[in-house]
């Protein structure tokens, strides 16, 4: 089984990609590698692609590794991080017990042989804990808060029998129902796990507001409000017919508009 594992590795220096390939092949042969010049593209597929570990870099502009690894604490599956960098700022003893790794660049094969082993041996057996509440932990360990990600920018949602990758710039709002939050996007709607509340959470509350219990609508996305005769408001669409009722906890949006 740990034979067809998948790793991504992320790295912003393309030498060092190179050589990190080079390297994990020889101590994994069959292993399927993926690459990411940095941490954004790296948080874009491991959404899309799920790998099993993934190899992060520290020292990344934009999003670096620790960062990256405390958005993966939101998910309830997240691969396993083994923590690459050049700079031996961080205590390594938080890493002695830890279902993760750390390793300092240059990385040797013997070394990256033994944290390889170390990773098939984990993966081959169910996780005593969670991984997301390990990851946090580890976190903790280090001394990063993993509070306050950043904003959601992709989402896995069924349409029919496939599964698409949608950038949350397509949502024009959601809408919770009995089992599933349904997505409506500008050619039809597909359907996420995610609950509305756990969503929420996800989002940024500049660029999405909560109009009901059951609804969330991307701001952008607002033509503007109408209240019928009986004093209920709604928001109605850019470019759609239907509109959204507006709760009356959140009529206070809409008084400037």
């Amino acid at each position: 089984m740990t034979d067809q594992a998948h790793a991504l590795i992320a790295d912003d220096e393309p030498h060092l990609l190179d050589y990190m390939e080079s390297q994990l092949a020889s101590a994994w042969p069959g292993l399927r590698i993926t690459r990411a010049a940095n941490g954004i593209q790296a948080l874009q597929l491991i959404d899309e692609l799920a790998p099993d570990v993934v190899f992060l870099d520290i020292q990344m502009p934009g999003l670096n590794g620790i960062d990256l690894a405390a958005r993966l604490c939101e998910g309830a599956h997240p691969p396993r991080v083994v923590f690459t960098t050049a700079y031996d700022h961080y205590t390594l003893q938080a890493f002695e017990h830890a279902a993760f790794d750390y390793l300092l660049k240059p990385i040797g094969l013997e070394r990256l042989s033994r944290t390889v082993s170390r990773l098939k041996e984990t993966l081959a057996k169910p996780a005593t804990s969670p991984p997301a509440d390990a990851l946090a932990a580890l976190l903790r360990q280090l001394g990063v808060a993993a509070a306050a990600p950043a904003p959601l920018q992709w989402i896995r949602a069924a349409k029919g029998q496939e599964t698409r990758l949608i950038s949350i710039d397509e949502v024009i709002y959601f809408q919770s129902n009995d089992k599933y939050t349904s997505v409506f996007l500008a050619e039809g709607e597909s359907l996420i796990r995610t609950p509305l509340s756990k969503l929420k959470e996800q989002l940024d509350a500049q660029q999405f507001w909560q109009i009901h219990r059951g609804v969330i609508v991307a701001a952008k996305h607002i033509a503007g409000t109408r209240t019928d005769f009986r004093g209920r408001l709604h928001v109605r669409l850019k470019g759609r017919d239907e509109q959204l009722v507006v709760s009356r906890n959140y009529v206070d949006l809409f008084k400037q508009m």
